[in-house]
């Protein structure tokens, strides 16, 4: 069913209604409620929200392994639903999914034009009939227990802290096994100091409104996610690790054919940092987006003023990918790509300033 004349966006769709699914949103939501109320906290009904854009093979993964969630009986989610927002998608991503509807029982559907992965999260938490929120990106494959652990970590601190001033974080696995995911070990490349990354983290939709959602004008790739973790923080959420919580994030094996979108990317990344810095003029977000002169020194001194680029080095990068090691590769190539984004970064801040 469209929306009226103009918008930019369809209605949802359950594929396959249930009573799972029929959980009816509140008519207040207010930041004091927490999980943690009662003898045994209050139960938590999950929406996870899941943009998507042109990764039909790769999300069938990841929703599936959303339907195969294991929870305890005395568990405290209560139930939940996945809202896959289609984001304009063109390779047939919407047909697959109207066709396998009994496949996916717990699976909402909104579609919109394509406007980025800050508009569709918005979209899928207006949407979303859940109090909590766990956004994941459709490239993720969870483990059986996610919903599980994201729920007890919640509860667990929502206790201690005395209300629901928190949000958890799962561990995110990086991998390029398409085929079995979840068999690749943690590696320390894996680590993230993050405070806010939609990869992989559940929170009370209450905080996300207070804070305003996702700023749209993040339209090019980086940022939106941790420019809405400093409001986050400045509301006083505190981040709750939860490495029971696992999502593998599939992305395929590193090419050389993939070294300009590589590149473009970071230039992108230059810019929408500059965007986070004028909106948090700050140290922290200066060091976040590589703004310093110590970036400049590091990345500057170990690309060799940039002449270890992608040109001069394609055929070392080469011979590890012969090699089998093509996740090796890609961290070496990182070396030229942060110096790309360095320069993009300051390129973009000295445009912004000409303007002003």
């Amino acid at each position: 069913m469209l929306c009226p004349s103009g918008a930019r966006y369809k209605l949802s769709e359950n594929l396959h209604p249930l009573e799972s699914v029929s959980h009816q949103k509140h008519e207040s939501r207010k930041p004091e409620r927490y999980w943690g109320s009662g003898a045994r906290g209050k139960p938590v009904f999950f929406s996870v929200v899941i943009p998507t854009y042109n990764r039909q093979p790769i999300l069938e993964k990841c929703l599936r392994a959303l339907e195969q969630q294991q929870l305890a009986e005395d568990s405290p989610v209560s139930g939940y639903e996945v809202v896959v927002v289609d984001d304009g998608s063109t390779d047939g991503t919407v047909d697959w999914l109207r066709s396998h509807p009994a496949e996916f029982p717990h699976v909402r559907l909104i579609q919109q034009d394509h406007q980025g992965p800050a508009a569709a999260r918005n979209l899928g938490v207006k949407e979303a009939i859940g109090d909590t929120i766990i956004f994941i990106d459709s490239d993720l494959v969870v483990t059986e227990p996610f919903l599980q652990s994201h729920a007890e970590a919640l509860v667990n601190g929502a206790q201690q802290l005395g209300e629901n001033r928190v949000f958890t974080y799962g561990r995110v696995v990086n991998t390029c096994n398409f085929d079995h995911p979840t068999t690749e070990p943690y590696k320390l490349t894996d680590y993230s100091r993050a405070y806010f990354a939609t990869g992989n983290v559940a929170i009370d939709r209450t905080w996300l409104e207070k804070a305003g959602l996702f700023d749209t004008q993040f339209q090019l790739y980086g940022w939106e996610d941790l420019e809405l973790g400093v409001r986050l923080k400045q509301l006083g959420l505190k981040l709750i690790p939860c490495p029971a919580a696992v999502g593998y994030h599939w992305h395929p094996p590193f090419a050389l054919a993939d070294v300009p979108n590589l590149i473009d990317k970071e230039i992108q990344r230059g810019r929408m940092g500059v965007l986070f810095y004028q909106k948090h003029p700050t140290l922290n977000v200066r060091m976040m987006i590589q703004m310093t002169w110590l970036h400049r020194i590091l990345w500057g001194t170990l690309s060799l003023g940039g002449l270890v680029n992608e040109r001069t080095i394609a055929p070392f990068l080469q011979w590890l990918i012969d090699q089998g090691k093509p996740q090796l590769a890609l961290e070496v190539a990182r070396i030229f790509l942060n110096w790309y984004n360095v320069q993009g970064v300051y390129a973009a801040y000295t445009e912004a300033q000409q303007h002003n």
